[in-house]
Parts: structure tokens; sequence; C-alpha cells
């Protein structure tokens, strides 16, 4: 059997994830990218990952800058995850076409304002798999607000629908 990248991307549309804006201050600007290929490594001490694809302009400034954050989006934060999604953005406009602002944490990293969640990370390894490279870090600090995330699921976003009966 043959499995196409079609098929492969379909397969994985089937798993609903949060949406994450990763940022990087790089030489005095912020950078982002929109990214759901993160999660969770370890508790001990406190991991996580993140992937992104050799090509993405964040992925020089990543290796470059050894620092970023991660912004888990509320759901009213569509715009700011379709601005940073675009290959060919430009960091300059993102508070005027997706009303992204963002203030700096003491290390100089970009913290965007109304997101759900936010982790500051300072990059332990990063390990070369096919065309992307998996970035683990180390959470240095965390910021957690109240409300309901984004969420991306077979290629389109969504909101949180009511818990299911326990």
């Amino acid at each position: 059997m043959s499995v196409t990248q079609a098929d492969f991307r379909k397969a994985m549309g089937c798993f609903a994830t949060g949406v994450t804006v990763i940022t990087v201050d790089f030489e005095g600007e912020v950078h982002g990218m929109t990214a759901n290929a993160f999660t969770s490594v370890s508790l001990d001490p406190l991991l996580v990952l993140v992937c992104v694809d050799h090509k993405a302009r964040t992925h020089a400034q990543l290796h470059a800058k050894k620092r970023f954050g991660v912004n888990m989006l509320a759901e009213s934060q569509r715009a700011i995850s379709e601005y940073y999604a675009r290959p060919a953005r430009t960091h300059e406009r993102a508070e005027q076409e997706a009303g992204a602002r963002f203030e700096r944490t003491p290390h100089g990293t970009p913290v965007l304002h109304g997101a759900l969640a936010y982790l500051e990370c300072r990059l332990h390894t990063a390990q070369d798999a096919g065309d992307h490279t998996i970035f683990i870090a180390e959470v240095e600090d965390v910021v957690v607000r109240e409300g309901d995330p984004l969420l991306y699921f077979q290629g389109k976003y969504r909101s949180v629908g009511p818990a299911l009966g326990t």
C-alpha cells in the first residue's frame, strides 16, 4: 500500500489541535509563525516541542536566537493565526492587518496580547526530521489567562463546543 502526501494530510487533519503562534525577537523585530505541531514533552524538566518547516523564515531565527515564545491563541484570534500562517507575511503589518499587539519579557521575547497562555522557552535541542526540524525547548516562564481556545480541525478553524457528559 502506498500512502500519498494528500492521504497523510487528510488523516492528520482528523486530529484536532489548538493553534499557537511562535514568536521570536530577531534583530529588534517581532517575528512569528502559526504552528499547530506543538506539544508538551516532559514535566521534569519542563519541555515542549514545536515542528518547523526548513523553508520557514522563522526556522533560521529560532536556531540563531535560541529563545522563543509559544502563544496559545484564543478563539477571537483567528486573524492573527491567518496572518502568521502566510508564507510571504511581513511582520511590520501584524497590528494593522490582524490586531496583533506584543509586549516583551525581560529577555526580550515577544508576548502576544490576549493569548490564552504564553510559554517563554529556551532552546534545548534541535533535531532534523524530514522537511522539518523538531525544536525542543525548556519552559522558563508561563502565563495563563481565562477564555476559550482557537482550534483547527480538517483544514478549518473551530471553537470549543459544549462539554460532553461525564
